[in-house]
């Protein structure tokens, strides 16, 4: 049966192009291939484009930190991004950024319309604003006490303690993050897309079935509480696009960012010869999916279609969201290593076995997925090592050893065979509706009957038998062709080992209408290992590295401050400022049996924290004990033969007795901020 072609237009939400790639981020990228690439299978036509999203604030201020330009940082960020991905083996048809001429024509044409038809509206609003940088601050930017439970050093928007939401205007003893400067306020006149206009069209189109049903449900109680207008603009200084007929403004990079799926598809249009209006224009029957994470669901449900709809482009088929990553059990964690970088996994470990991993944990809703290292090595090993590339392993050797490479005329379970090639569709259909983890438990499944096939035939017992050549030959050729329709199946996952096998298989590429297609009287190439078994070590080399590369900025600065050596370079406010100092007191000190130097210290700063500390040569436990001292709170813990370091206390002097804690007056209370 002929299926029909589709058109498909495919995207992944846009890194951030001001840090590196980590294993969170991969879920979605590796999600959105598989499924792309199951569909270029399927014969259809797919294009999956991305970009790095390179405009905001944090990018112009880690360019001024580092003393090069944005576009310096930006097309540094973005060749390490391309080579992780690359490396991961996932497959853009076009990656591209932000930052360019073709999103700043399409940003600016979608802007006009939305003018035009009476959708933007100007307003005089009061913003925070740095007197020292001469910049208006973005809530994130501004630090102080929570108006609600006066927990110090929040965030302008909402309180990490208490979970309070405010304005920033409402924050105690407010500081600019940028600067340490204290805020002012001003008025500027903002650019506003009116959000509201769009709320019967966005109330039909959430329960047309665009969406996940619980992300349905979620937006709905945006509709309860009421759209609110959407602030497109952000003044001067700032890194991005001005707006058309408004000097000193820019576009807000939450309207660019997502506009840059179309500029990275004109792209490739323009590359290509594709024809651009025939997938984004109105009523177009291509198709436009959009994968994301659960936490950028609001703007991608509610203002995105709102402003495509305003500006006459179609509006996505679908957006599929996906949920968090975990690693064993917690969420990912700089001081035990798990907070890994794409690249330290690659200096480690094979990509697909993360891969198949992820396949194997993925359904089509929004529940985190957890990446558990030791079920993760015995999955791997069991299901790729063990059952898919066993059965080459087991079968190829006699074919070359006996039949000189060449496959048999016929093979001798046709049963096994046509239910393999029956159990496909199924499979497809999982794949489909994003349910890889289904996919990956019946194909396995169909390991596990070939695998039992070929146990219960012993090739290696027939071969020694004389006069059994046919049916030896019928067996292997039999095993090698379950395997070809087993890698067929997996090769949306894995296209890395899938690439080895069709140069192993000497066949075209693996595609979902060649699963029929029979391997008889058909020479094959020599086998060679497909994937060798995930090793402890590895994993374990993995996580140590990861915690030296994670050591926190914090720590870096702290090395430059305390230090006993001359006063060397100079380091910025900024630098500085990530430097969490806070009022300790000394609940209990005691000695280390075993160390020369260290005084184990148990300290109160509104929690509990144990510190090891060298300053034993200078102090008696018992004359710091009710104590205030002085200590670097967001100091990565480090691991010690003696125990877990979870901070540091400030010292001073040049070592021996001559080392002096520092004390703050009885005024200071435990848990405050050193400013």
């Amino acid at each position: 049966m002929t299926r029909q072609q589709r058109n498909i237009l495919v995207t992944s939400a846009l890194p951030y192009a001001n840090g590196p790639i980590h294993l969170g981020h991969l879920v979605e990228y590796i999600q959105t291939d598989i499924w792309v690439r199951f569909q270029k299978m399927r014969g259809h036509t797919c294009y999956y484009v991305c970009a790095d999203d390179a405009h905001g604030t944090p990018i112009m201020l880690k360019a001024e930190q580092e003393g090069i330009t944005p576009e310096q940082l930006i097309e540094r960020v973005g060749e390490e991004h391309r080579r992780d991905f690359a490396d991961f083996a996932i497959r853009f048809d076009n990656y591209y950024t932000t930052h360019s001429s073709e999103n700043k024509a399409i940003v600016e044409a979608i802007y006009l319309r939305l003018r035009e038809t009476g959708h933007i509206e100007r307003r005089v609003i009061r913003q925070a604003f740095d007197p020292e940088k001469k910049m208006f601050l973005p809530d994130r930017y501004i630090r102080g006490e929570c108006p609600k439970c006066g927990a110090p050093d929040q965030y302008g928007d909402n309180c990490e303690v208490c979970g309070a939401t405010y304005d920033p205007t409402e924050l105690k003893n407010p500081v600019s993050a940028v600067s340490g400067a204290t805020p002012i306020e001003k008025e500027s006149e903002h650019y506003f897309f009116k959000l509201s206009d769009f709320e019967d069209m966005l109330r039909e189109w959430v329960k047309a079935g665009h969406l996940q049903p619980e992300v349905a449900n979620k937006l709905e109680e945006w509709f309860e509480v009421g759209l609110e207008d959407w602030d497109i603009s952000r003044d001067a200084p700032y890194f991005g696009f001005e707006i058309p007929d408004a000097p000193g403004k820019y576009f807000y990079v939450w309207l660019d960012a997502p506009i840059g799926y179309f500029a990275s598809f004109r792209h490739l249009c323009d590359r290509e010869g594709i024809d651009f209006d025939a997938f984004l224009k109105p009523g177009s029957d291509a198709e436009m999916y959009h994968f994301i994470g659960k936490d950028i669901i609001r703007f991608h449900g509610l203002f995105w279609p709102a402003v495509l709809a305003g500006s006459g482009f179609r509006t996505p088929t679908a957006i599929f969201a996906h949920g968090f990553l975990t690693v064993n059990g917690q969420k990912m964690s700089k001081s035990r290593g798990t907070f890994i970088m794409a690249r330290t996994y690659l200096d480690h470990l094979d990509p697909e076995y993360l891969r198949y991993y992820f396949a194997g944990k993925l359904g089509s809703g929004i529940d985190d997925l957890d990446l558990n290292l030791e079920d993760f090595q015995l999955r791997v090993n069991s299901d790729l090592v063990g059952k898919v590339v066993n059965i080459a392993s087991r079968c190829a050797g006699f074919i070359h050893k006996r039949f000189s490479g060449r496959l048999g005329r016929t093979t001798e379970n046709t049963a096994l065979l046509s239910a393999m090639q029956a159990a496909t569709d199924s499979i497809a259909q999982a794949y489909e509706e994003r349910e890889y983890a289904k996919a990956m438990r019946e194909i396995m499944a169909l390991a596990d009957q070939v695998n039992q096939y070929i146990d219960e035939r012993k090739p290696w017992v027939i071969a020694k038998q004389a006069g059994s050549e046919d049916e030896l030959q019928a067996i292997c050729t039999t095993g090698l062709n379950a395997f070809k329709i087993l890698m067929t199946c997996l090769k949306p996952v894995l296209p890395l080992m899938a690439g080895k096998v069709e140069a192993f298989l000497n066949t075209e590429p693996l595609c979902w209408s060649s699963i029929d297609q029979l391997l008889l009287e058909h020479e094959i190439s020599a086998f060679k290992p497909l994937m060798v078994r995930v090793e402890e070590k590895a994993i374990h080399a993995m996580l140590e590295d990861s915690k030296q590369t994670m050591e926190s900025a914090a720590e870096k600065t702290v090395s430059k401050i305390l230090t006993e050596e001359p006063i060397g370079d100079e380091i910025s406010y900024d630098e500085f400022a990530k430097v969490d100092l806070r009022i300790a007191r000394i609940l209990k000190a005691e000695e280390v049996e075993g160390a020369d130097k260290l005084l184990r210290l148990t300290l109160d700063i509104g929690e509990q924290r144990n510190v090891f500390a060298g300053i034993k040569s200078a102090y008696k436990p018992e004359e710091l004990e009710g104590k205030l001292t002085v200590m670097v709170a967001n100091l990565a813990p480090r691991k010690m033969r003696f125990g877990l370091s979870e901070g540091m206390v400030l010292a001073a002097g040049p070592g021996g007795k001559d080392l002096f804690l520092l004390h703050p007056d009885e005024g200071a209370a435990p848990g405050m901020r050193v400013k």
